[in-house]
């Protein structure tokens, strides 16, 4: 039998564990942030800095970072990059457990100060669903009686041995934005990393993999014609917090996302899922 337990970390934020006979996992209450997957008798598919110190009111630098209500920074001046999920506490409200796959339910409730950011009657929750494959949803439901939209990422961040060596694939026929210019087609199905890479995808088919030094991960979408990839390289990564200098050669971000024209938008009274799946090949 497997096992889910809400634990404490020595620095006072609040996370749950779960160990099945598919695979080891961790998921912190702050940003409803999971930062530990890794299947039994395989590597581990997340990334974290080992600079991260995993403060309270700080996003974890590695694993995978909830962006919601808005990817990147806002239009106002003022509001949070990448919005205020990842930095809010979410509630666990389900634990399932069937056949050692284990589904977790973490909920959100809008406090007063963040309808600043965020004045609409929004139901939203992530669901977790644990195997030998990670899969993990975003749901929102416009509660409100007028139209809504809103962008949004899972911002995954994955171990992939040395950057030199990396290539992904399944990127043929898709257009992307690279530092405010763009859209770009990209013609060739693969891409590899020898610079820092900022690329927003659009019209992208469902499927990617990475092909790192430890195997292939497969990462697919649900609801998602959209995609971030990026590696910070050389000269940012000594400018970013909670986060080493050499940490680029060992991670790539690529992020199951609703951005740009591919922003969600809801009616009154409809909802949406967002979904990734993860895993070895």
């Amino acid at each position: 039998m497997g096992s889910v337990t809400t634990k404490k970390h020595p620095n006072g934020l609040d996370f749950v564990e779960i160990n099945t006979a598919l695979c080891q996992a961790r998921i912190f209450h702050q940003g409803a942030q999971i930062d530990i997957f890794q299947p039994t008798d395989k590597a581990p598919l997340l990334w974290v800095s080992d600079a991260d110190d995993y403060q309270p009111g700080n996003g974890i630098r590695g694993g995978i970072p909830i962006c919601w209500p808005w990817f990147g920074a806002s239009e106002i001046t003022g509001f949070p990059q990448h919005g205020f999920a990842r930095t809010s506490l979410w509630s666990l409200s389900s634990v399932k457990m069937r056949d050692q796959i284990v589904d977790l339910i973490f909920t959100l409730k809008i406090t007063n100060e963040q309808q600043q950011y965020w004045p609409h009657d929004t139901e939203i929750s992530v669901l977790f669903s644990l195997s030998d494959t990670l899969s993990v949803s975003i749901v929102n439901k416009n509660n409100g009686d007028y139209p809504i939209s809103f962008t949004q990422a899972l911002h995954t961040y994955f171990p992939i041995g040395d950057i030199h060596k990396l290539s992904a694939t399944g990127f043929e026929n898709s257009k992307y934005i690279e530092f405010g210019k763009g859209p770009y087609s990209q013609e060739s199905d693969k891409v590899n990393f020898n610079r820092e890479t900022d690329r927003v995808y659009t019209e992208l088919g469902d499927t990617q993999i990475l092909h790192t030094l430890e195997g292939d991960i497969q990462v697919s979408r649900d609801n998602s014609q959209s995609a971030v990839l990026w590696n910070p390289w050389i000269d940012k990564s000594q400018r970013l917090s909670r986060f080493k200098d050499d940490d680029y050669l060992t991670m790539v971000c690529h992020e199951t996302a609703n951005v740009l024209e591919d922003e969600v938008k809801l009616l009154p009274g409809e909802s949406h899922t967002l979904t990734t799946h993860i895993r070895w090949l």
